[in-house]
Formats: C-alpha cells, structure tokens, sequence
C-alpha cells in the first residue's frame, strides 16, 4: 500500500526554525473544524473540559478518514495525520498565559484526496458508535486560506509563550508589517501534557494585506 508523503511545502510550514522568525506563505488546504471558547476559570487548554473534547472529536473524524482511505479498494492510501492546530481570537490585551473566555477554533489538516463526501461518512460512522455527540454534530469539512504570515517554533512551556510572542511582535514591527488576527498555534508536542523542556509549537500571525 502506498504512503502519501508530505509535500516540501508542508514540511517547511509545519518545521519552522526556534532560533528566528520566518516569512512564510501559507495556501489554501482543507481541514476539520470545530469552534468553542474557554471556561470560566481556565487558563489554558490543558485545563479546559471544551477544548479536550474538541481534540478528542477531531482525532475520531481524522482517524476515521485515514482508516477510510486504507480501506479503499480501488485506491488505497496510507498517511500520517497532521497535528492539533488552533485559531484564537484574543481580546485587545491579553498577556496569552491568562485564555478565560477566549474564543477558539480548533482544526486539523486533511489530505488532497479527503472530500467533503468522505467527511460526512466518517461523521456518521462515529455516530453511529458513540451517539449523537455535540461536538460530532457541530464539526465541519473547510478550506482555510491564511495567505502571508509570520511564523516560528516556540520550545518551552505554555507560560513563555507571552515572550516569543515579543520576537514576532518586534520582527513585524523591523519589517514594516502589520500582524492580523487570527493568532495560531500548532500543537507539534500534545497539549494536554507539558513537558517545558521539550514542549513544541508553532505561533503564526497572517499579516494585514
């Protein structure tokens, strides 16, 4: 069975540096998506009860989909799924180690060959397994286009962030751009544990057009 290998392109979005920020254009791909918004009283989503279930959602349909594609018969593709990925809407000032009440959406990158078609069927499936689940019910198949963003991977834990943010914030300043919303992170190390010494994520900013 043939393996779907990444493209260079992809590999270049999702293997930023950690020691500068990088220019980057970023096409169109299609992905899972699920939007919610921070509890009360967390701060992160290592703590929040909606952000975990969104994951736990996301991971079902992506497997599904991969299995379905395995599956195939006249077709038959294996692959890797890509990793946790999240828009967040912060509020005018926010020091991003405090998220209560932020709006989020969560999403998961899909290959070329995953339709909208195949969505549906794998959506099903799972509720068919486990019940008319909310968040099953509220997932959506899109296509997320964020054009020219600025990006970079941040290793250390969720409470640095705030600091890498600070290296953005200047590169864009030094280069005459203007950061747009909304701010992204990709999860490279699982967000529900922190290991600060190896923890990995992606921080993007679109720039204004």
């Amino acid at each position: 069975m043939p393996t779907l290998e990444l493209s260079e392109e992809i590999t270049l979005l999702y293997a930023p540096s950690a020691r500068h920020v990088d220019l980057v254009e970023v096409p169109e791909y299609n992905f899972i998506m699920l939007d919610g918004e921070m509890e009360a009283g967390t701060t992160r989503p290592s703590t929040s009860e909606a952000f975990q279930e969104a994951l736990n959602t996301l991971n079902g349909i992506s497997f599904t989909l991969k299995f379905m594609s395995k599956l195939n018969r006249k077709n038959p593709l294996d692959y890797n799924t890509m990793p946790l990925e999240a828009l967040w809407y912060p509020p005018k000032k926010s020091d991003y180690k405090d998220r209560e009440n932020w709006k989020w959406t969560m999403m998961m990158m899909q290959p070329e060959h995953i339709t909208a078609e195949m969505f549906e069927s794998a959506v099903g499936s799972l509720k068919k397994k486990q019940g008319e689940i909310p968040t099953l019910t509220l997932a959506r198949f899109e296509a997320f286009n964020e054009g020219t963003s600025v990006q970079i991977m941040h290793v250390s834990s969720f409470g640095l962030i705030p600091m890498t943010i600070e290296r953005i914030k200047a590169f864009a300043k030094d280069q005459n751009h203007t950061l747009a919303q909304p701010y992204h992170e990709v999860y490279i190390s699982d967000p529900r544990h922190e290991n600060p010494e190896k923890e990995r994520t992606i921080l993007r900013y679109p720039l204004k057009k």
